[in-house]
């Protein structure tokens, strides 16, 4: 019996072919030299097209429609037809994205094309939906050609196989574009404004920044600022800490964590109101607690958010380590129950008293807790504004950066001196931001 071999057809597979491009050393160094080369010139063009002033007489470029335009037209529409409509062309906007998805990645030349396309043609509808300028239109032209074929050509010497890369854009772009919008994009322009005058329009160097630390109001605002990141995480995590432990396994436990956490449900302009009925001082019958207590005792009410310096400052940041201590308790409280009991017991057999094992076997069991509360109530402390506001205003030197940021642009409409303390906020809230990723890191590592 003689053996027959049979020719199947290839089994079709849903993973890309893979290239050479990115094995070969000499095609790694062509598409490094290309897209290095293709990024300096967008670069370059995107610097002319910031530097470019619109000329008196340049009109707005439209190709029929535009996102104002959309906009404009959506705005006198009935808000009951304003819903639907804007489903309906985020469906659109979605499908569109999906079947590119889909489709656009698969091998064969008109999958290819429709890649070409894509690539080149979203970019520059993109840019013209925002009604370039006439004078900047071949700026804005040249660049989403660019972008798009900077990025067809990646994708085609992908190692994974053309379309690969074009279908991780896709799914990253629309992420990319809100948080460019929401969050690159302002920073930067706050960063710029940061070096111009209160109106914006003189460049006016460091001058903003020496305001900060040489003018009464803006210094305030800086010290006051260091005092709540390193007063507020401290007492409220050594507060939360201690209840944590006294409460832990205790009966009626649940009970006594909802007491504590019920703060962390009000809002701070909600906490605000309530402390400054408690601090409030008058003529004749007080409402404010501590005056009661004060002039029941036989002394005088104290007006306590006028008290300067410092004492004001520490009546404020009692209304926020009440609202944080909660926070702190119950992510504690959970990291104090993950402490292996075997731990415990075996430095109770070695003779230690509970002092001692707190500091030795608790703290350090519960150290990555410890450090996420620390960072986050640091960082919550460094952005109040909420409780300045409702409680002082910002009066008698209790204002800090967060209130100063906002003040100085709505009531004095000083864009240059907001946008410095803005960057100077940034500043303050960076190394504990790093730190606190750096430490998740670590932990995911050791898992």
């Amino acid at each position: 019996m003689s053996n027959t071999t049979v020719d199947r057809p290839p089994v079709a597979t849903d993973e890309p072919a893979t290239t050479t491009h990115a094995t070969d050393p000499r095609g790694r160094a062509i598409t490094r030299i290309v897209l290095v080369a293709g990024f300096v010139v967008l670069v370059a063009l995107a610097l002319l097209l910031v530097f470019t002033t619109p000329a008196e007489e340049s009109a707005r470029i439209t190709i029929g429609f535009s996102l104002n335009s959309f906009f404009l037209w959506l705005g006198g529409l009935s808000p009951l037809v304003q819903i639907p409509v804007i489903l309906l062309v985020f469906g659109i906007v979605v499908g569109i994205i999906l079947v590119l998805i889909e489709f656009a990645p698969r091998p064969g030349r008109g999958y290819f094309i429709m890649r070409l396309v894509a690539c080149l043609v979203i970019p520059v509808l993109a840019f013209l939906l925002l009604r370039p300028y006439a004078n900047a239109v071949l700026y804005v032209v040249a660049i989403a050609l660019l972008v798009g074929a900077l990025l067809f050509f990646a994708d085609f010497r992908a190692r994974q196989g053309a379309g690969y890369l074009f279908q991780l854009v896709l799914f990253m772009a629309p992420a990319t574009i809100m948080l460019t919008l929401g969050l690159i994009y302002p920073a930067i322009a706050t960063i710029i404004k940061s070096f111009y005058d209160k109106t914006g329009d003189q460049f006016v160097g460091l001058e903003n920044y020496f305001w900060v630390f040489t003018n009464p109001t803006g210094t305030a605002s800086v010290v006051n600022t260091i005092i709540w990141a390193l007063l507020a995480p401290t007492v409220s995590v050594a507060i939360g800490l201690a209840y944590a432990v006294f409460i832990d396994r205790a009966r009626g436990e649940k009970f006594l964590k909802v007491l504590v956490f019920m703060p962390v449900a009000i809002s701070f302009v909600g906490a605000g109101i309530i402390w400054k009925f408690m601090y409030d001082a008058r003529q004749g019958d007080q409402i404010g607690l501590l005056n009661a207590i004060v002039t029941g005792l036989g002394g005088d009410p104290i007006q306590w958010l006028a008290i300067k310096p410092i004492i004001n400052t520490l009546m404020l940041l009692v209304v926020f380590i009440w609202t944080q201590t909660g926070f702190a308790m119950v992510i504690l409280s959970a990291a104090i129950k993950a402490v292996p009991v075997e731990q415990m017991e075996a430095a109770e057999l070695d003779g230690t008293n509970a002092w001692q094992r707190f500091r030795n076997v608790t703290v350090p069991g519960i150290r990555s807790s410890l450090i996420v509360v620390l960072t986050t109530i640091t960082i919550a402390s460094l952005k109040v504004y909420d409780i300045v506001a409702v409680m002082t205003g910002g009066r008698d030197d209790t204002t800090v950066l967060g209130f100063e940021m906002v003040n100085q642009q709505q009531r004095f409409q000083s864009y240059g001196h907001s946008s410095a303390l803005a960057v100077v906020l940034f500043l303050f809230v960076l190394p504990l931001i790093i730190y606190n990723a750096r430490s998740m890191a670590k932990q995911r590592e050791i898992r």
